[in-house]
């Protein structure tokens, strides 16, 4: 069989990591960035087969900084017929400005200290959380396609809305590294005056301003596109330390203990990667053969918590019904009917021996 063929538009840090993991899992990759000495640092630390177009591509990752993702995505678009996503951390404008069946917004939630290509790994993407933003009107076959290959990769794959993602990613990652950048501008304007500061800043500060030390090109873009949601988690993140702040002031000691026990509970439930124990479950759900079907039933079960292990969708050779096949951990089973059926479907599973 001839080898499937990635084309990577942009060969930094996630798009080189991509290629090196796409290659060892026997596709041939093809790679091109706006500037020809990356992609030819990519081609010779074998994150490509070759420099070149995306032409004749079986799927296209568009790995640009989010104010030419769009643009990207829609070249690929048009010199190709396979799927096309994006790994930008901004999504709604993306997908908007897109607006093509083929077409499905992503962004993998990995990354590195290190800048570009130098940095790529083929194991970057183990265990990362790789969001998925389809619409209605996405085509299922096409979100199917880049939701095996990134679960390939290793990733916990996730559905979401755009807008969705948006305003929990400002929450997650663009607030939370915008704190950090700011402590460390006031640890290092202090640090003027008092020359022990910086030499007192280990442990929990260098661990809460890690992420200060990634690549700055990317962020004044990122906050562009991203203003509303970005600007909404700010109001509420400096009305929380408004909070704070009058705890410590008016010395409310079983106020501020029970801010930080919550915190410390929270943290310890977060949860780390996807990593699965048990047996799986086939969950199998009949669906009108139309755009948007399988981008709602994927959301839902991000919204309910249920990882798919895999997934496809069995068109029907008549009708216009296709069945939509998921495979879950058994334990998930019964709440996963049960949203779908609260959601009008009439689903069936099985167990998997």
């Amino acid at each position: 069989m001839m080898a499937r063929r990635a084309a990577i538009v942009g060969t930094g840090l996630i798009g080189g990591s991509i290629g090196l993991a796409l290659k060892e899992r026997g596709w041939w990759v093809v790679g091109s960035d706006q500037d020809e000495a990356v992609a030819a640092d990519a081609l010779s630390r074998g994150a490509l087969d070759a420099v070149g177009p995306p032409t004749d591509a079986d799927m296209t990752f568009v790995a640009t900084p989010v104010s030419s993702a769009a643009a990207e995505a829609r070249r690929a678009l048009a010199s190709t017929k396979g799927p096309v996503t994006d790994v930008a951390s901004v999504k709604a404008p993306i997908v908007a400005a897109v607006a093509d069946p083929r077409f499905v917004g992503g962004h993998p939630m990995a990354g590195s200290e290190q800048d570009g290509v130098a940095g790529a790994r083929a194991d970057l993407f183990q265990n990362a959380v790789w969001v998925l933003t389809p619409t209605d009107e996405t085509d299922d076959d096409s979100l199917v396609q880049i939701r095996s290959a990134a679960a390939s990769l290793g990733a916990d794959v996730v559905s979401l809305t755009p807008e969705r993602h948006d305003a929990l990613v400002a929450v997650v990652s663009h607030v939370p590294h915008l704190t950090a950048a700011t402590l460390m501008a006031l640890a290092d304007e202090r640090s003027e005056e008092h020359q022990a500061m910086l030499r007192l800043a280990a442990g929990g500060f260098r661990d809460m301003t890690r992420i200060a030390s990634g690549h700055p090109g990317i962020w004044p873009d990122i906050c562009q596109e991203n203003s509303a949601a970005i600007c909404s988690a700010l109001d509420r993140f400096i009305d929380a330390l408004s909070d704070v702040r009058a705890l410590v002031a008016d010395g409310n000691r079983a106020g501020l203990l029970g801010l930080l026990e919550k915190a410390r509970s929270a943290r310890a439930h977060l949860p780390y990667g996807s990593d699965r124990e048990g047996s799986l479950a086939e969950v199998r759900v009949r669906v009108f053969d139309r755009p948007g079907e399988l981008a709602r039933i994927t959301s839902l079960t991000t919204d309910i918590g249920v990882n798919i292990y895999d997934l496809e969708i069995a068109h029907s050779v008549e009708g216009s019904q296709g069945v939509a096949i998921l495979v879950v951990d058994d334990e998930a089973v019964d709440s996963l009917l049960h949203a779908l059926k609260q959601q009008g479907y009439a689903p069936s599973s099985r167990p998997l021996p």
